[in-house]
């Protein structure tokens, strides 16, 4: 039975994936309690504190599959504690080796130090995926480097662009996510094992060689000094899993917007089959990207739930570490199901060049106005060109003439430009500026991107 969206059997999926969900899975999280336990055990029994054949043998027992896991369930009732029952099952899994488990930790580091593991694979996979993402963005701006079409500011045509430009603006956005992700590894990637207030005391005078091997075998680096209180790094990651909901949400709902059937630009994949409405069979609705910006608004209510576990009493606060258990694994979950899901609308972007151009002679030449503006203004001054050029833009737009046959009544405009001279103005695929040269180096940065 599952009663959380992300384990629904057949809607999970729209929120998370397979691989994801297995990071965060509750064997998988036990297994890796017991991995640190293990680490903790070893790493003592190498600075000769407990016998090694001991260590060894809680290191064999310290498999999920070994333990009774519904004892561990009745006694989680009795105890009210998370890592005890866990403890006494690993303890007596272990035989006579049981007496050294848990020697010298406390819950937090274990849990802490097993919640940074998950983390630490998740990295992996949104980086993996952002990567992939971001060059096959790069491609579809490459290929649509000259792609004519209406930019938009405040809903409403402004001047041309070039597609290719337009996604090179996603492409550079999703880089600077690859660098922060890169740059929140190294203070993420940071275990724990610093014992009940945080000063080491339980492990005696090789307090810090006991953490520093614990941790080297699991792969993380040592704190600089414990961290039980202190969450910002955990809330750092999720609040830039907000910002990359963010990202993705901007690019999905540049299609949901362009995909309106009075724009007609772009349209997500699809195939025969996709049903937009029970009701209404026409709709070809834009599912997936619709799915990516609700899932950055709940990504966004993630982050403001871990900016409030920043405030944690004391040494230690498990009011703190049982929020973290729910807004973790599920931030974590959903920012995999964006990458997934902004994958399948890019690979399968449908771009209707026809109809861009098509939309730049909806304004009738208006979308030149700054064109027309600054040429004139090269005689006649910019403030006089603009009011010009205002007048003859506003009379245009209500009907009163084409804007073109308004410029060229205006003796000003005749005395400075030819018609000819105007009609080359007015031509959309002759103002895009820097638009290629700017596709040409974000796409270049993405081709250098580090797998």
């Amino acid at each position: 039975m599952s009663s959380h969206f992300i384990d629904y059997q057949l809607f999970g999926d729209q929120f998370s994936t397979p691989e994801i969900r297995a990071v965060f899975d509750e064997r998988r999280m036990l297994q890796l309690w017991l991995d640190v336990e293990a680490a903790l055990m070893l790493a003592q029994a190498d600075l000769h504190l407990i016998p090694r054949e001991d260590a060894e043998a809680i290191a064999r027992a310290a498999r999920v599959e070994n333990l009774d896991l519904p004892a561990i369930k009745r006694d989680l009732v009795v105890t009210a504690h998370p890592l005890v029952p866990v403890v006494r099952e690993l303890a007596r899994v272990a035989g006579a080796a049981g007496r050294w488990v848990h020697w010298g930790a406390t819950t937090q580091d274990v849990i802490d130090t097993g919640m940074v593991l998950q983390l630490k694979a998740a990295h992996a996979i949104l980086r993996r995926d952002l990567v992939t993402l971001t060059r096959e963005l790069a491609v579809l701006a490459e290929k649509h480097r000259d792609t004519v079409m209406a930019g938009r500011t405040h809903a409403q045509q402004a001047l041309p662009i070039t597609f290719g430009f337009k996604v090179a603006t996603w492409v550079a956005e999703c880089l600077r996510q690859v660098e922060r992700l890169d740059e929140v590894a190294p203070r993420l990637f940071v275990g724990e094992l610093a014992g009940a207030v945080g000063t080491l005391a339980g492990f005696g005078p090789h307090g810090e060689a006991v953490q520093r091997r614990a941790l080297e075998r699991l792969g993380l680096g040592v704190p600089l000094i414990a961290w039980h209180a202190s969450r910002d790094v955990i809330t750092e990651f999720v609040t830039l899993l907000a910002l990359l909901g963010g990202t993705l949400a901007r690019i999905a709902n540049e299609v949901v917007q362009l995909q309106r059937t009075e724009i007609m630009e772009l349209e997500e994949p699809f195939a025969h089959g996709k049903v937009g409405s029970s009701t209404m069979p026409h709709k070809r609705n834009p599912a997936h990207a619709e799915r990516i910006v609700a899932i950055a608004r709940l990504l966004r209510g993630s982050a403001a739930t871990a900016l409030e576990t920043t405030v944690a009493a004391h040494e230690r606060d498990m009011s703190v570490g049982r929020a973290e258990w729910v807004l973790v694994p599920e931030a974590a979950c959903l920012a995999v199901a964006a990458l997934h899901w902004s994958l399948v609308v890019a690979r399968g972007l449908s771009v209707n060049a026809e109809r861009m151009r098509e939309n730049l002679g909806r304004l009738g030449g208006l979308l030149l106005s700054e064109a027309v503006m600054l040429r004139l203004g090269e005689t006649l001054g910019r403030n006089t060109a603009h009011d010009l050029v205002y007048e003859a833009a506003m009379a245009a737009a209500e009907g009163k003439g084409s804007f073109r046959e308004r410029l060229l009544a205006d003796p000003r405009v005749a005395a400075a430009l030819s018609a000819a001279e105007l009609d080359g103005l007015l031509e959309p695929t002759a103002y895009t500026g820097l638009a290629g040269a700017f596709v040409d180096r974000v796409v270049r940065a993405a081709k250098t991107l580090a797998s």
